[in-house]
């Protein structure tokens, strides 16, 4: 089938982890390419089970990216990182192509199937109904980009400008940040619900729907606890289906929230737009980056260092920042163990995708029928990333 090819052991190229000295919580795949240029991708892991997840397929017609940031667990990161690629490939084969209404589609499939699976786990494993994920993705196809999110993952377009007979670059955000700490987003969420005067907490510092506290508890490990800030997401079905709260099973795990309606939804974001030529670079990537690094300071990074192992760089500075801020130093933080080391920053991972569509055919840079994919691992330690990746692509194909 299509992209049976791209599951054969030797044709497989992962990433590896950093290591003589490097930071081994870190993985990375330096230069990889698709259809009209190179991508490169990293990640580094904080949380005691890696939540963040994310994926590159890469065909002669089509390139879809994906980041998947997970909260109070890795279960819905996994199931989209699983599913949502599939479901977008198949509903482009029945309606002829992709389009914003395709990408719509796929993320509620994948909305729905998680629902189904919460519903069947809830009698052994209750707390799935309070886990949820990020969602944001990109899609390149015909000289067309589309952009969906859910949640405060972000993409942001390095753009080339001419000022003054010089080439520099200006950072352009594609993305909507669904987080309450942005105030149209508060007031989105609290015009939905005139009735609530506490749908909105200002609580520790930080704005949380219904003031809720998360804790995410890995068998014992450190807890660490955060904040429900996202009014998007995939998952989270305590604050979407009211009889979730009302379950006798949940009520037993948690404290329940009573709510009259929804407070959560999973419809995304989503722009498009033709790719022009002074578009240069592309950087996905989860929170944990921004809430290091500007729109402006990653772009500009990008911009002004070898592409080969940008996304790593890019990582980097972000947990440089991390450290300073703690007066710290990088090599400091790379000591930490997981678990322990969500204290100093989030997980955290970019994907760098170059536009050279300037350059020439976009299919020229694949061969015919060449099809390519690169998974990060569901865990940097774990050896599942290679089945994780196989059974993505068998789904698809």
């Amino acid at each position: 089938m299509m992209l049976r090819s791209c599951y054969r052991p030797l044709e497989r190229c992962f990433g590896r982890v950093a290591g003589g000295g490097g930071d081994g919580l870190m993985w990375h795949a330096d230069l990889k390419q698709h259809a009209s240029g190179d991508y490169s991708i990293a990640v580094v892991q904080a949380n005691s089970n890696l939540e963040d997840q994310s994926q590159v397929f890469t065909s002669p017609s089509a390139t879809y990216v994906g980041v998947y940031d997970g909260h109070g667990g890795p279960e819905a990161s996994r199931f989209v990182n699983k599913h949502l690629f599939p479901f977008m490939h198949k509903f482009a084969k029945e309606h002829g192509g992709l389009s914003a209404d395709v990408i719509k589609k796929a993320f509620n499939a994948t909305e729905e199937e998680f629902c189904h699976l919460v519903k069947r786990s809830l009698p052994l494993k209750p707390q799935i109904a309070s886990v949820g994920s990020c969602c944001l993705v990109g899609a390149i196809s015909n000289d067309v980009l589309y952009v969906a999110n859910l949640g405060d993952s972000r993409a942001v377009l390095g753009r080339r400008v001419d000022e003054d007979k010089k080439k520099t670059v200006v950072a352009e955000r594609l993305s909507t940040d669904h987080n309450v700490a942005v105030e149209e987003v508060r007031k989105e969420v609290e015009a939905l619900h005139p009735d609530d005067s506490h749908i909105v907490v200002y609580t520790r510092g930080v704005w949380r729907i219904k003031g809720i506290i998360q804790a995410s508890v890995y068998g014992g490990n450190t807890v660490v606890k955060v904040g429900q800030r996202v009014s998007r997401s995939i998952g989270d079905v305590y604050l979407k289906k009211p009889e979730f709260n009302r379950d006798p099973i949940y009520q037993q795990f948690g404290n329940p929230i009573p709510l009259k309606r929804p407070v959560m939804t999973a419809e995304p974001s989503i722009v498009f737009r033709k790719l022009r030529s002074e578009d240069l670079f592309l950087i996905f990537a989860s929170d944990g980056l921004w809430e290091q690094l500007t729109d402006e300071a990653a772009v500009e990074i990008v911009f002004k260092n070898p592409r080969a192992g940008i996304a790593k760089r890019l990582v980097r500075a972000a947990i440089q920042e991390a450290a300073k801020k703690r007066e710290m130093r990088y090599n400091d933080i790379k000591k930490i163990e997981k678990g322990i080391r969500r204290h100093f920053h989030d997980d955290i991972t970019v994907i760098v995708i170059y536009l050279d569509h300037q350059k020439g055919s976009s299919n020229g840079r694949l061969k015919n029928n060449a099809i390519g994919c690169t998974s990060a691992p569901v865990d940097i330690f774990s050896r599942d990333a290679d089945q994780a990746e196989v059974d993505m692509l068998q789904t698809i194909s």
